[in-house]
C-alpha cells in the first residue's frame, strides 16, 4: 500500500506553538482597550434605539434656553409640519405683534423676532416675541379681558385666547416676555402650547 504524504510533524508542532504564542500576544496588548470598545459599542446602540419625546421638545440643555429665532421656535415635529405644508413662505423680521388687540401698542414692545408662515391658498400663523415692561400681564390680563378675549391669570402669568371667524389669536404673558400668536385659518395641532414651551421653558426642580 502507497504511503499518503502529508506534513511533517516536526514542522507541524513548532509552527502551531508560535502561532498560539503569537495569538496570545496580540490578545494581550488588545486587553486594555476592550472596556473602551464595549462603552463605545453600548453609546452607539443607545443612540440608535433612543425614541424622542412625545411633545418634540430637546434635551434639558436646549429646553433650558429660550428660542432666539424662528429656527428654536418650534419643536422638530412642528417645524417639519410648517415646512411641509405646500407652497408654504417663512419670513422672520421685527415686525410688531399681528393682532388686531389696542395691546400692541399700549405695551410698546421690543419685538425680539417674529415668524410669519404663509401659504399659497391664503392661510397664515404669526407669532411674534417681544419684550415689554415687566410685570405687566395684569394689565394685558385686563385689557384683553375688555376687548372679548378669554383670559386667565396665576401666578403674574396671563394667556388669553379669542376665535373670531377663521382668526384665532393666543396671547402669553410672563415675567417681561410677551408671546402673541395670530392664526388665519390655519390650526397647527397644539401650536400656542407648543411654541410656548419654547419661550418660556420650565425651569429645573428646586429653582
Amino acid at each position: 500500500m502507497a504511503r499518503v504524504s502529508g506534513r511533517s510533524l516536526w514542522v507541524a508542532w513548532p509552527a502551531g506553538v508560535l502561532c498560539a504564542a503569537v495569538i496570545a500576544a496580540l490578545l494581550w496588548l488588545a486587553a486594555p482597550g476592550v472596556p473602551g470598545a464595549v462603552d463605545m459599542i453600548g453609546a452607539m446602540l443607545r443612540g440608535a434605539t433612543a425614541t424622542p419625546s412625545a411633545d418634540g421638545a430637546g434635551d434639558a440643555a436646549t429646553d433650558a434656553a429660550p428660542a432666539t429665532d424662528c429656527r428654536d421656535l418650534y419643536p422638530d415635529p412642528l417645524w417639519a409640519e410648517l415646512t411641509w405644508t405646500p407652497d408654504v413662505l417663512l419670513s422672520q423680521n421685527t415686525d410688531p405683534p399681528a393682532t388686531a388687540s389696542a395691546l400692541a401698542t399700549a405695551l410698546t414692545p421690543a419685538v425680539r423676532f417674529t415668524c410669519t408662515w404663509r401659504t399659497g391658498d391664503g392661510r397664515s400663523v404669526s407669532t411674534t416675541v417681544a419684550t415689554v415692561p415687566v410685570d405687566t400681564a395684569p394689565v394685558a390680563h385686563a385689557a384683553l379681558a375688555a376687548e372679548g378675549f378669554d383670559c386667565t391669570l396665576e401666578d403674574g402669568a396671563a394667556r388669553c385666547e379669542r376665535a373670531r371667524g377663521t382668526v384665532r389669536e393666543v396671547h402669553d404673558l410672563r415675567g417681561d416676555v410677551w408671546l402673541s400668536s395670530v392664526l388665519d385659518d390655519w390650526l397647527p395641532e397644539d401650536y400656542s402650547t407648543q411654541v410656548a414651551s419654547r419661550v418660556f421653558p420650565a425651569q429645573p426642580e428646586g429653582t
